[in-house]
């Protein structure tokens, strides 16, 4: 199983999201390839509802610490309710790679 499978089936089974993506952003960075280290999520769950950005945050890395443990380097996340993605469906950019070649 890909770690982007893998990251996919731990946040559905921590978090039941309504909209739930999942990008493999490792080729635009400086790592082998098929690295699987750099990923950006988008997670719509009720369970961020009334939460603080931290806490939703802290819930994302808690359904992933095996991955981070295991060589996930970077994780650029976007949590939203579902009354929050209703209002707006924009999500985060992740950062440009700042080094190695590109």
């Amino acid at each position: 199983m890909t770690r982007k499978a893998r990251i996919e089936q731990r946040l559905r089974d921590a978090l039941t999201p309504v909209v739930l993506d999942v990008l493999d952003e490792s080729s635009m960075h400086s790592v082998p390839r098929d690295a699987e280290t750099h990923f950006r999520v988008t997670v719509v769950a009720a369970a961020f509802e009334g939460k603080p950005l931290v806490t939703r945050h802290r819930l994302v890395y808690a359904a992933l610490d095996d991955e981070l443990a295991a060589g996930l380097h970077a994780l650029t996340i976007t949590s939203r309710s579902p009354s929050e993605w209703e209002a707006s469906q924009s999500t985060v950019a992740s950062p440009p790679c700042r080094g190695g070649s590109k």
